[in-house]
């Protein structure tokens, strides 16, 4: 039903459309520059899942087929071979090799227990390098008496002294640490290069193909390597590891340069800032002279790819909720190569300058692009959701921006049904974001569009703390979060309020993680919302640092708990919870580790002593999220909808305590 009360039109995008919807990424280019490889995804809807494909098509988008099922596609150095990642024996994900060639003959040339990541081949071709989690068993031995014979006794427990506590997503303990193998492009046994008490993340050849460049903190406590790590070099041969970079804060994605002079990474000094962008820096081969690049642009860089000629280093960039491509000169010189709304990430670049990547705007779902990045007009190569999208009338999408406290600009998006009329009312959704430091942009929304196309209007925005926005904006809520963040949110519903086409008695809010943390503060702090949806949230911070996956929540706040609980109880909503009036949903995965489901249970406990009306969600089959499986993704959207229809005006009581 739509917001109105009557069926969608025919010429809407419709929930039942989802299933037919697919998605592409990770294009690249065959070495001669005549092919791209990319994946293709889709749904199963018998299985209730995503299955991903490699296709192949000419570098103008001719003769686009399927090529094999996997994803992680990379062509060999020569373009007579293909990897890939796909299942395979004895189970679970396992790199496979194809032939190009006319027989196109497949070869699985792992059998491994965890899943590989980052597969590149070495330059010879010889070589597939790839990362792998090493379980790493605690030996505590205590005087167990023999068990009987035949005696099923309780398996051990595991024993964790080494690292702070992490669950994986089977509910264990992660005892292990990632690291670099190698194996034959053949076939054969994969080999271990590097080990120790510390990960080795990402890995990228040197040119003459002797080492490989990885990112660790060779410290204890390496699963925070997000505030110091430094860049490595392990020689194949020997195992023989030196260290490039001896920086106090993190630095990371080692990229050689073509000739092997030079590498670029990214990276920042050390900061108690929750937020800090990295800048681009380039070094010697050794780690000597090295100089920071891009340290003015204030965005970190992402993507970075050498320009064929070794002139400098071209970069993704996220900024005011688009995403596009730049470049930056061995000078510092750095300017944007594509300008626009929309969201480009290019992920390959040829040796004749032509770039392939994927794009999206507000009103194009996600393709293949390819273009010259020295002429960049782009053009769009594949058009994989054409035939849902046929006939169909699509919301639009306006950017605003506001002023909020402190003279905060503050950046948002009005989504508005296709057939939008200004001298009418329509109910509004806010719409919050999560990380808290992450950032909404510009692309292809599926839920947004269905939402509009039952009659909502959206409103997204940037918070203080968003990305995309300089370091001190993402570092505005350091210690004093939620804050004044949610004066932005409210400052972006009253611009919206005051263009008078909103019912004001049907304003309506939600968020999942760091926008279910907001929603949830935001109904303990205002009654002016008719209904809430708070997905996955934190509600109570004292419970919530100890038990969850993600480190360094403790660093949040100026001071452990233990020491000082004040500002711990001061930013959890459960701390507000008296106030509540509005109708509150919670919506978390039963397998949530990132924001356990303890945090729901214990807000929805609070409203139900509270008499506020209140519903638990819990999805089965999801972690973090509630929309991972196909069918959980209608199930959100709908059952959302469901509750916002059944309360059409805010609480009359007021709040007034703060």
């Amino acid at each position: 039903m739509t917001a109105q009360g009557s069926t969608p039109p025919k010429d809407r995008l419709t929930i039942a459309d989802y299933f037919n919807w697919e998605d592409v990424s990770n294009p690249s280019l065959s070495p001669d520059g005549r092919q791209v490889l990319y994946t293709r995804t889709w749904i199963d809807q018998l299985n209730d899942r995503r299955e991903s494909a490699v296709w192949l098509m000419n570098a103008d988008g001719t003769k686009n087929r399927f090529l094999v099922k996997g994803s992680d596609a990379r062509w060999s150095p020569d373009g007579t071979r293909i990897s890939f990642v796909a299942p395979g024996e004895p189970g679970g994900a396992q790199i496979w090799v194809r032939y190009m060639d006319a027989e196109g003959a497949t070869t699985q040339i792992t059998r491994l227990s965890e899943s590989p990541s980052d597969v590149e081949w070495s330059p010879d071709g010889k070589t597939i390098a790839f990362g792998m989690l090493v379980r790493q068993n605690e030996d505590w031995r205590i005087a167990m008496p023999t068990p009987p014979r035949g005696a099923k006794w309780t398996e051990p427990p595991r024993v964790v002294q080494k690292v702070r506590y992490r669950a994986d997503r089977q509910g264990f303990l992660e005892n292990g640490l990632r690291q670099l193998f190698t194996v034959p492009a053949d076939g054969g046994t994969p080999r271990q290069i590097t080990s120790g008490d510390w990960p080795a993340n990402g890995n990228a050849w040197t040119p003459d193909g002797a080492s490989l460049l990885f990112t660790s903190n060779r410290v204890a406590d390496a699963e925070y390597s997000w505030r110091q790590s430094d860049i490595y070099a392990v020689n194949v041969a020997s195992g023989a590891i030196t260290q490039l970079t001896k920086r106090n804060g993190p630095d990371n994605g080692p990229v050689p340069s073509p000739d092997g002079r030079y590498i670029a990474y990214t990276g920042y000094d050390s900061t108690d800032a929750t937020w800090k962008d990295a800048a681009m820096y380039v070094m010697d081969a050794n780690g000597a002279n090295p100089r920071a690049l891009t340290e003015k642009l204030d965005r970190t860089p992402s993507g970075m790819m050498w320009a064929p000629d070794g002139s400098g280093v071209y970069f993704n960039v996220e900024q005011e909720g688009a995403r596009n491509l730049y470049f930056v000169s061995l000078k510092g010189d750095v300017k944007p190569v594509t300008k626009g709304a929309q969201v480009l990430t290019v992920t390959d670049l040829g040796k004749s300058f032509l770039a392939v990547g994927t794009m999206s705007n507000a009103s194009k779902p996600t393709d293949i692009v390819a273009f010259d990045v020295r002429t960049p007009t782009v053009k769009q190569l594949t058009d994989v959701n054409g035939d849902v999208l046929a006939g169909k009338r699509l919301a639009t999408t306006e950017e605003v921006w506001f002023t909020s406290v402190d003279g905060f600009r503050i950046q948002g998006w009005i989504v508005k049904p296709a057939d939008f009329d200004p001298s009418k009312k329509y109910p509004l959704m806010l719409e919050i974001h999560g990380g808290p430091h992450s950032m909404y942009n510009v692309g292809f929304s599926f839920a947004r569009q269905d939402h509009a196309a039952n009659g909502f209007v959206l409103l997204y925005t940037n918070p203080r703390g968003s990305t995309g926005y300089g370091s001190a904006f993402g570092n505005a809520i350091k210690n004093a979060y939620p804050g004044k963040d949610y004066d932005d949110l409210m400052a972006g519903v009253d611009t919206v309020i005051n263009r008078g086409f909103v019912d004001k008695n049907r304003l309506y809010v939600f968020g999942c993680s760091g926008g279910g943390v907001l929603t949830s503060w935001i109904v303990g702090h205002t009654n002016r919302f008719a209904a809430a949806s708070a997905n996955c949230p934190v509600t109570n911070w004292l419970s919530f640092v100890g038990t969850t996956d993600g480190p360094g929540w403790y660093n949040n706040f100026a001071k452990y708990p233990w020491d000082d609980p004040t500002e711990h109880l001061k930013r959890s909503p459960l701390m507000y919870v008296g106030n509540v009036n509005t109708p509150t949903m919670l919506m978390t995965g039963v397998n949530d580790l990132r924001t356990p489901m303890g945090q729901t249970e214990e807000y929805y406990e609070a409203l139900k002593i509270r008499k506020v009306p209140t519903a638990m969600v819990r999805f089965n089959n999801e972690w973090h999220g509630t929309s991972s499986t196909p069918s959980n993704f209608l199930r959100t959207q709908l059952y959302l909808r469901s509750w916002f229809e059944r309360y059409k005006q805010p609480p009359t009581t007021k709040i007034t305590q703060e």
